[in-house]
């Protein structure tokens, strides 16, 4: 499934949203650790409280994405916005944020001739799903993937760990699949933690082929350090 190419690029300039949640926060923190970037901008809603010559921060108004094009220009786009419905209050404001707010992102990071597209769906993803989530993870990618980027890298994720989660839902879940991980069964999908996530983001960036590539929980356990 994998072409290994070990092509290293030196200077890049990253481009991300969702650097404000567990993965992105992760994501950027490695981002700036990692010598072949030279500058990532954060688009987001509010300032971190994160520092570094290497890093912008630029604040958005996600509804308004499209007056920001001039500044969403760089080599990687990493696309990690997320929400639940509990937070966003209803399928609608979800699907805003998780659909509309990601493939605006993409359009744009198209039309100004950003290479590579990186983009956080979830395990399970699939357009045709009964599963409201599923299916508007599925969705998304399907239309990610018709931009035809030179490289477009989707990552389907099993649980993640969040350091201080309130997903009720994800961490009852995790703790269900990490019993039954105990017997050796489900070993597939063992939880991932977000730190782990974002090392692979950056790696399969160094070393995957141009093309489509959709990672599930085996393929990203590949990719990981000593597996």
């Amino acid at each position: 499934m994998f072409f290994t190419c070990f092509f290293i690029q030196k200077n890049m300039k990253a481009i991300v949203i969702g650097g404000s949640g567990a993965t992105g926060k992760e994501l950027i923190n490695q981002l700036i650790m990692d010598d072949s970037y030279l500058e990532i901008k954060s688009f987001v809603r509010r300032k971190s409280n994160l520092n570094h010559p290497k890093l912008k921060e630029i604040i958005i108004d996600f509804d308004k994405i499209y007056d920001y094009k001039n500044e969403m220009i760089g080599d990687v786009a990493f696309s990690c916005l997320g929400t639940t419905l509990k937070a966003a209050g209803s399928k609608e404001a979800q699907w805003i944020i998780d659909y509309d707010y990601q493939y605006h992102f993409a359009q744009i990071s198209k039309e100004n001739h950003v290479s590579t597209f990186v983009l956080i769906s979830s395990f399970g993803a699939n357009k045709d799903s009964k599963i409201f989530y599923s299916k508007m993870k599925g969705k998304l990618e399907a239309e990610v993937l018709k931009l035809d980027f030179s490289r477009t890298i989707i990552f389907q994720p099993p649980s993640l760990i969040r350091p201080n989660s309130d997903r009720k839902g994800e961490i009852i879940g995790m703790k269900v699949i990490r019993f039954f991980n105990n017997f050796g069964i489900f070993k597939s999908f063992e939880p991932l933690h977000v730190a782990d996530l974002a090392k692979v983001m950056i790696k399969s960036v160094k070393q995957l082929s141009d093309g489509n590539h959709i990672l599930k929980p085996t393929d990203i356990k590949k990719l990981l350090p000593n597996s």
